[in-house]
């Protein structure tokens, strides 16, 4: 499966309630680096229940300049959250199920 195939797939809960829909993924480097790159893992996705947009970086840092787009995209995808790979059940052709018991976790890599 191809990274793209999974941006903007509706995200579903264990009951099948749908939560949004996958604005982005991440990865954790892994491993001492190879001649190119260390070897890379998906960590899991962000969630957006209000948008299929990304954050375009805006999430990943305590900086909101310019304060006027960041502001615009804080409140475009307030309630968005990361899911960790271990919580998803299952990834099927435009929708990603969960588990039962998954963990909402903040977008933001700082906390």
């Amino acid at each position: 499966m191809i990274l793209s195939d999974l941006l903007k797939n509706e995200v579903h809960d264990s009951e099948g309630r749908m939560l949004g829909r996958v604005i982005d993924a991440r990865f954790v480097i892994d491993g001492a680096p190879g001649e190119l790159l260390a070897d890379a893992r998906l960590a899991g996705f962000v969630v957006s229940p209000r948008s299929g947009s990304s954050f375009l970086g805006y999430e990943r840092t305590a900086d909101r300049r310019p304060w006027l787009i960041a502001d615009l995209l804080r409140r475009r995808h307030r309630g968005s959250f990361f899911v960790a790979w271990d919580d998803i059940a299952r990834l099927s052709e435009g929708r990603v199920d969960l588990r039962p018991g998954f963990q909402r976790r903040s977008p933001s890599l700082e906390g």
